[in-house]
């Protein structure tokens, strides 16, 4: 497709501001406007929201945020070779495009940015799954977000989707399931990017919710979750020794056997376990 918006194609883009992907940026570019817009549309109705996107690259993302109607959106780019694409696209579209150059592990965008707020991108693959973790476990709760929209390898988006039972079920799924909603939007296969990645990809849409599902101590909840996961093949009452001295009375009292297995506990009975552990 040559273009959404009246700007060039991205491969023309790539091509003339040099912009060959890094894999130690773990970039791998959309070219194809009709799927950056597509993803977008994920998002939802745009047009009185902030967006925040990470890792925009030459800006397929960016370009379809902006053309389904998002109000603004906030990119945030580590790779300098990028802005002058990016600039393009900002005089394009006057006073609905702000770039910030940095490392979005370090950048606050807060500052930059006017409630209400969704985040899309098509996260750069070796900071995803910090980027989403840091989303969902701020100091306070609702967050500053409605609702994240983001890239994933396929692997890591059915971790955050996984149920209990599952091979994929572990801490990332109930740190999700525990505030927001998600479901996985859109499958995409390796050669819809260039460089074309060794792996599937997805994209996830997770809403977050007015409080938690269940109550719990985020701080407990997060500990008692990793220890029981970190040794997942054995019962709870050994992986959860070190949590309280009489851990299988509680286990008991929070509706588990100690015999279960993290795998097999779902997120109203850990969250019933935090309690009860908080509690002392």
């Amino acid at each position: 497709m040559a273009a959404i918006d009246g700007l060039p194609p991205l491969r023309e883009v790539i091509t003339t501001h040099g912009l060959a992907a890094k894999k130690s940026l773990g970039q791998n570019f959309l070219l194809d406007l009709n799927l950056t817009a597509k993803i977008a549309r994920q998002a939802g109705d745009l047009s009185g929201c902030d967006v925040l996107e990470v890792g925009p690259g030459p800006g397929g993302l960016t370009r379809g945020l902006l053309s389904e109607g998002a109000r603004k959106v906030l990119a945030i780019e580590k790779d300098s070779r990028c802005l002058p694409a990016l600039a393009e696209i900002a005089a394009h579209y006057p006073g609905r495009l702000q770039v910030i150059e940095g490392d979005a592990l370090e950048v606050d965008p807060l500052a930059h940015l006017t409630p209400p707020i969704r985040v899309a991108a098509n996260l750069p693959y070796n900071v995803g799954t910090e980027l989403l973790v840091r989303w969902l476990t701020p100091k306070d709760w609702p967050p500053f977000w409605e609702s994240l929209t983001l890239m994933f390898q396929r692997e890591v988006a059915e971790r955050i989707v996984a149920t209990p039972g599952s091979k994929a079920y572990g801490r990332l799924a109930i740190l999700c399931a525990w505030r927001a909603e998600a479901h996985i939007a859109i499958s995409l296969p390796p050669e819809a990017f260039t460089p074309p990645p060794k792996v599937s990809s997805a994209v996830v849409h997770l809403t977050a919710l007015p409080e938690p599902r269940y109550p719990a101590d985020p701080k407990v909840l997060e500990r008692v979750v990793a220890q029981a996961f970190n040794q997942r093949r054995k019962m709870l009452r050994a992986a959860l020794k070190g949590a309280a001295p009489d851990i299988e009375d509680r286990l008991l009292a929070s509706g588990i056997k100690p015999t279960d297995r993290a795998e097999t506990i779902g997120l109203e009975q850990f969250c019933a376990l935090a309690r009860n552990i908080a509690a002392g």
